[in-house]
This record gives C-alpha cells, structure tokens and sequence, in this order.
C-alpha cells in the first residue's frame, strides 16, 4: 500500500465511523457527546501539554508481557514516536493503533520505534495487542502518572462517566483505579535527544495526528 494511501486511511476511517454513529445512536447521545467534547477543547487544557522544542520526561514502564521498556533506552538506539491513548474500549484509539501498525515498517525503517501508552492495567494492554496484532510495545501508565508529566490528563464530568457506562465501558475496571481519569489522545516524535519535533494533543478525541506527519516528521529528523 502506498504512503499517500495510507496516509488518509486513519482520517477516512473516523470519518466513517462518525458518520454511522451519528445515524444509529440515539440524538441525545450524540448531543451529550458534542457537549462534552466542546467543554473540554473549550478549557484549553491542550495548552499545558508538552510542545515543539521541549525535551520529553523520560519513563519506564510495563508492556503488556511484563517487559519493562525504557525511553532513554530506547532513544540510545534511534528516535521515538510516543502516542498515548484512551484504551482499547475506544473505537478511535482502536482505529489509530490500527494505522500505526500499518506504517510500523517504514517507522522502523527510518530507524525510530513506536512506544503506546494506556492507562489500562496490563491485561487490557495485551488484549490489544493480541485483538489487534500489534507489534510494537503497548506499555500501561498506572495511574497516568507519564501521561500526567506531558500534560495530558483530564477527569471525565459525571456526565461522560455516564455515558462511558452506559456505553459498557468500566472505565476504573479497565485502570485498575477509580480516578476516572484518562490522558488525551497525545502523539510526539521525539530525536535522539528527547527533543520533541512533532506533538499532537488534542482533547478532541475524535481527532488524531496522521500516520504520514508521523513519517515526514521522521524523515526531517534524519535530514
């Protein structure tokens, strides 16, 4: 498949799935949804988050297997594009990863690793990787306490706790905590240093940084 193909799949993707869920769920869903989605972009809590041009908090922590993966490791061997994301129950972050693993080769080519992060306990990580046949490192943030140092993380209103259950998504089961806290969808390409030279934050859920930014970004690192 090509890059520029690709490189629209993820937006084609959401788009699609938006526009059934907009047809087959019930109106006041749908308007909740917008309302808390409009009341989170309109918080700008996007604008603490960790920008161009800053160095990334080093981690260590979890796959799914056990593993424990370290950044600073992982950057002594080539750049790293770093993507945190809701959890599996997401049916965006299912449609991201699911990009991501499309453009790992060509990642990996230019000498970079892809690390996932999610708050969700261990198993539910391997249940992601195994569902959807991911091969880079899935890593569990308990607590969000990564997601916290690159400013991401926000509580769900009462409101999108409800919708959430009513959707059946245990969201502290899922954690393994009762916060109700989650990171926003976040994506940085981090150089060899740590510097960030791509982020991608937005409390928009629904919106996610393009497979093919993430190469290019790569490919300007390189240069």
């Amino acid at each position: 498949m090509s890059q520029e193909i690709e490189a629209t799949s993820l937006r084609d993707s959401i788009a699609a799935f938006t526009a059934n869920m907009a047809k087959h769920a019930p109106a006041e869903v749908i308007a909740t949804l917008g309302a808390e989605l409009k009341k989170l972009v309109d918080s700008g809590i996007a604008a603490r988050a960790l920008k161009v041009g800053t160095k990334a908090p080093d981690f260590t922590l979890p796959d799914a297997h056990g593993e424990q993966v370290n950044l600073a490791s992982v950057l002594a061997k080539g750049p790293a594009v770093v993507t945190f994301y809701r959890g599996g129950w997401c049916p965006f972050c299912d449609l991201q990863l699911r990009a991501y693993q499309g453009v790992l080769a060509p990642v990996r080519d230019l000498g970079a690793e892809l690390l996932a992060i999610s708050p969700q306990t261990p198993d539910y990580a391997l249940s992601d990787v195994e569902k959807k046949q991911l091969t880079f490192p899935v890593l569990t943030d308990a607590g969000n306490r990564v997601a916290r140092e690159y400013g991401l993380v926000f509580a769900l209103s009462d409101a999108a706790k409800q919708l959430q259950t009513g959707f059946g998504n245990p969201i502290p089961k899922f954690n393994g905590d009762e916060s109700w806290e989650l990171p926003m969808p976040g994506t940085f390409v981090l150089d060899r240093s740590g510097m960030v030279l791509l982020a991608h934050v937005d409390p928009d859920y629904m919106r996610r940084v393009e497979p093919a930014a993430i190469t290019d970004a790569l490919r300007g690192a390189r240069a």
